[in-house]
């Protein structure tokens, strides 16, 4: 009888540790520890706070009546890394060191998951590794081309959820990602939308440095004149404009809120201006999917939207109707990042797939 590998799955946030235990593809149980801001503020550097994560979810997965020395493998999340491949990758002692002296405006805590996987895999003697962080770059060159020589188009996305997403719709369907054409719009905080070729992403908006949609506190494409007249005439520095770009952009500049249900909430209650901006946010997801489509000169077997505000029907029906000439459309709302992270570590373990070794 083939065996069913046991996995333990680690997603760091800001505020939170999600973790997920996996046997085979198979959950479980799935749980969270929360972060008070009062316990985060003890530690100066994000890395700082690794050995309190790590004691918390050892307690949690304990409580619930797994031991983490049963695990077969650990997997984590990776952070800002250098640019790679897509894949399944072993936490080797490059990875680690570039997990843990990330530039400060690179930090973020998911870069903990990796650091957390290594840890617990040291420890118990098992493999440890990291799937499709945010830095994938699989594009072809002419998509990084732009109209100043000084400037090549970053992509940080959500590669997980968008390379996880396509593999749950070929299973649903009797198909191979690898043969297929995908266009994906992962609909979050951050919006990325991605042309798939045959099980790569040749081209994807960059869901951080302002391309694409605006989202919940982006503000996305911009004309390029008129946001140097308002950096210049407002005088704005580098980090307000950043945080113009990614923060408070989007819903936030327009309403001092993030949440997209809050919005859609307005709409509901007659507000027209809500409605205009809800619905122009909509516009343009599906604008930037057309755009994609012609990346795969119109070939495209399916549409797909994913991520958290896949679950409000009011965005997503507006956008399938305004794409699906292009291809059927198909809805899976939600990021499933944990199990994404779990299935990548089980195609290693049952010889599926061959680990990559991270180079930097």
């Amino acid at each position: 009888m083939e065996k069913k590998y046991r996995v333990l799955a680690i997603n760091p946030g800001s505020t939170s540790t999600k973790v997920g235990v996996y046997e085979g593809y198979d959950m479980l149980y799935e749980g969270t520890v929360r972060h008070s801001q009062e316990e985060l503020s003890k530690f100066e550097a994000i890395h700082d706070q690794k050995d309190m994560r790590m004691q918390l979810v050892e307690e949690l997965i304990e409580e619930n009546g797994f031991k983490l020395s049963d695990m077969d493998a650990f997997v984590g999340r990776g952070g800002i890394v250098r640019p790679l491949k897509s894949g399944v990758y072993t936490i080797n002692e490059k990875l680690m060191d570039d997990l843990k002296n990330l530039p400060s405006a690179q930090r973020h805590a998911s870069m903990l998951g990796g650091v957390i996987a290594r840890a617990f895999g040291d420890t118990y003697g098992k493999p440890s590794f990291i799937v499709d962080p945010v830095t994938v770059d699989e594009r072809d060159e002419i998509a990084k081309i732009t109209g100043l020589p000084q400037i090549k188009r970053d992509c940080i996305f959500h590669c997980l959820n968008q390379k996880s997403v396509c593999r749950y719709h070929c299973r649903l369907n009797g198909l191979k990602y690898e043969e297929q054409n995908f266009v994906v719009a992962h609909l979050g905080g951050g919006i990325s939308v991605a042309a798939h070729r045959k099980g790569v992403i040749c081209d994807v908006t960059d869901a951080i440095t302002g391309e694409g949609p605006f989202t919940p506190e982006r503000c996305g494409s911009i004309p390029a004149k008129l946001l140097a007249d308002l950096i210049y005439d407002g005088g704005y520095s580098r980090e307000e404009v950043y945080k113009l770009i990614a923060g408070k952009g989007g819903f936030m500049a327009h309403f001092n809120t993030n949440s997209a249900i809050e919005v859609e909430k307005m709409v509901d209650a007659g507000d027209e201006h809500a409605k205009l901006i809800y619905e122009a946010m909509g516009y343009n997801i599906a604008k930037c999917i057309g755009m994609m489509a012609t990346v795969l000169s119109g070939k495209v077997d399916a549409v797909i939207i994913t991520g958290g505000m896949a679950y409000s029907r009011m965005l997503s029906q507006y956008i399938k109707e305004r794409v699906e000439f292009i291809a059927p459309v198909s809805i899976y709302p939600g990021e499933g990042e944990l199990s994404a992270l779990a299935a990548g570590a089980m195609r290693v373990l049952n010889g599926e797939e061959e680990p990559k070794e991270y180079l930097g």
